[in-house]
C-alpha cells in the first residue's frame, strides 16, 4: 500500500528549487483569497489543475478525489446559511437562501480545493529531505523544520498502519459494510486501540533512534545538499507574484471577483 505522496517524476516542477516550490504554494494560497465569485475561483481552479497536470500529479488528486468533491458539497450546502445576500431565493424562519449566497458557497468550496490541490502539487513534487532543507534556508529554526517534516512522516505512516489494522480485522470476519452509517463508525472506534499502542510504540523506537545518533536540537548543522536558486526559481517566481498584483487589483482596485462584498 503505498502511503506516500511523492511522485518520482523529471517534470520541470520537481526540478524547482524546494524554496521556490514553498513560496510558491502560499502565493497561490493568497491568490486563493482574492475572489468569492465561483467563477473567477473556476479559473484559479483550473490554473492548479494544469499544473498539477504539468506535475504528473494527476494521481494523487485521483487518490483524493473524494476529499475534493465532499469540500465542494459539503460547501455549496453550507455555506448559503450562514452568508446573507440581497437576491432572496428561500426563507424559512431564521433561515434565509439567497443567490449570492449560494453563488458565495460554491466558491468557498472551490478555493478549499484548490487549497488541497496547491498543498498537493507541492508533495508530491518535493522530497520530504527537500522540504525540511527549503525551510531551513529560509531561516526556519532546525527543531521547528525537523518536527515539520516528522510529522508529514508520521502521518502516512499511521495512516498504513490504520489500513493494515483494518484490512486485518476484516480477514478476520469482522464486518464494516453492513448497518447504518451510525453503527459503521461504531465499529471502527475498537480499531483505533491497536492504532494508539503503535503509534506510541513508533514515536518511543523514533526517540531512542534519534538519541542514540546523539541527536541535539540547538547544536550547529550542516547540510549535504547546497540547493541554489536558478534562472528558471526567479522566472516562476516572478510569474506568481504578477498574477497575485493582477488578481489583488481586480479585487482591490476593479472590485471585480466579488459576489459578497465584505467576505474574503
Amino acid at each position: 500500500m503505498n502511503i506516500f505522496l511523492y511522485l518520482d517524476e523529471t517534470t520541470w516542477i520537481h526540478r524547482l528549487d524546494p524554496r521556490t516550490k514553498i513560496i510558491g504554494t502560499l502565493i497561490v494560497f493568497t491568490i486563493c483569497l482574492c475572489f468569492n465569485d465561483p467563477l473567477y475561483m473556476a479559473g484559479v481552479s483550473l490554473g492548479i489543475l494544469v499544473a498539477g497536470i504539468s506535475a504528473k500529479a494527476l494521481l494523487n488528486f485521483w487518490r483524493l478525489r473524494f476529499i475534493l468533491v465532499l469540500l465542494i458539497v459539503f460547501s455549496a450546502l453550507m455555506w448559503p446559511f450562514f452568508v446573507k445576500g440581497p437576491t432572496s431565493l428561500w426563507a424559512w424562519g431564521p433561515l434565509h437562501v439567497s443567490r449570492e449566497s449560494i453563488l458565495y458557497g460554491i466558491a468557498v468550496g472551490l478555493r478549499l480545493a484548490s487549497f488541497v490541490g496547491a498543498g498537493l502539487i507541492l508533495l508530491s513534487t518535493t522530497r520530504n529531505e527537500e522540504l525540511t532543507n527549503g525551510l531551513i534556508r529560509m531561516g526556519l529554526p532546525h527543531p521547528v523544520a525537523f518536527a515539520l517534516s516528522t510529522s508529514l512522516r508520521l502521518l502516512p505512516t499511521f495512516a498504513g498502519a490504520g489500513a493494515t489494522i483494518i484490512q486485518a480485522q476484516v480477514s478476520r470476519g469482522l464486518d464494516l459494510e453492513s448497518g447504518n452509517i451510525f453503527s459503521r463508525i461504531k465499529k471502527f472506534i475498537p480499531q483505533a486501540v491497536p492504532l494508539f499502542f503503535y503509534a506510541i510504540r513508533h514515536t518511543n523506537h523514533l526517540a531512542m533512534a534519534l538519541e542514540s545518533r546523539g541527536f541535539s536540537p540547538g547544536s550547529k548543522r550542516t547540510l549535504y545538499d547546497e540547493m541554489r536558486m536558478r534562472r528558471t526559481d526567479y522566472i516562476v517566481l516572478a510569474v506568481l507574484l504578477v498574477i497575485l498584483i493582477g488578481c489583488l487589483y481586480l479585487r482591490v482596485g476593479l472590485h471585480w471577483g466579488v459576489v459578497v462584498p465584505g467576505r474574503l
